[in-house]
């Protein structure tokens, strides 16, 4: 019995250093990423996208589809949504792969903007760091507004402009409901969810969308 305590004592010593370390180097990893570029650099380096549009022009059936999809708690956590991490967790113990994200929109944009799609724990960490230095330095409004302009929407559109101008022919301004939840379902699979290429594929995920908005209790009601 006193062998047993033993084992199990070391079994979470060890693990603690390993959490220590682990820690560490996602730390060192983040201040290294900062160092190449600050947050203002951040910033500017997605303002300078030919099609920037910001917030306040976004129509906001395509925000609330966005936040639908992506991260309904946006506006009430810290750039960590726990609930959603631990689900995530969970799943995947269940199936004894990642399978299944638990990112927000802050940690998306940190990782676009900072780090590599290598699915690493330090890297992970990294990116922990980073979306509590995003929310520290910007509004959420402004978090969201740089998100969507600077993701991929296929057809190598990469902001929420280039991709109603080249899909639709309009300005993200104006844009319908349609429009709005049909684009926001596409950054999930660009390639799958091409409204070109794959019409049926990117409609089924629309109503995706829109079942997820009406959950949210922003019940979709379309324009003709």
């Amino acid at each position: 019995m006193k062998l047993l305590k033993k084992l199990l004592a070391l079994m979470i010593v060890l693990f603690l250093l390993a959490c220590g370390y682990l820690g560490y180097k996602g730390y060192q990893d983040y201040e290294t990423a900062l160092s190449a570029m600050s947050m203002e650099e951040m910033e500017q380096k997605i303002q300078s996208i030919g099609n920037y549009t910001k917030l306040e022009n976004l129509p906001e059936t395509y925000v609330k589809a966005v936040l639908a999809v992506e991260d309904k708690r946006f506006y009430r956590h810290f750039g960590i949504d726990l609930i959603a991490t631990c689900r995530a967790f969970v799943n995947d113990i269940k199936a004894m792969a990642p399978v299944e994200g638990g990112s927000t929109i802050t940690q998306q944009l940190a990782k676009n903007q900072y780090f590599s799609q290598e699915k690493k724990i330090t890297r992970k960490i990294a990116e922990l760091f980073m979306a509590f230095k995003i929310e520290q330095s910007f509004t959420k409004d402004k978090i969201l507004e740089m998100y969507v302009n600077s993701i991929f929407f296929g057809n190598n559109y990469y902001c929420v402009g280039d991709a109603s101008i080249g899909y639709f022919g309009k300005l993200p301004e104006q844009m319908s409901d349609d429009e709005c939840t049909m684009l926001a379902g596409i950054p999930n699979a660009p390639s799958v969810y091409n409204p070109v290429v794959n019409p049926e594929l990117a409609r089924q995920r629309q109503q995706q969308v829109i079942r997820k908005m009406e959950r949210c209790g922003d019940v979709f009601q379309g324009r003709r």
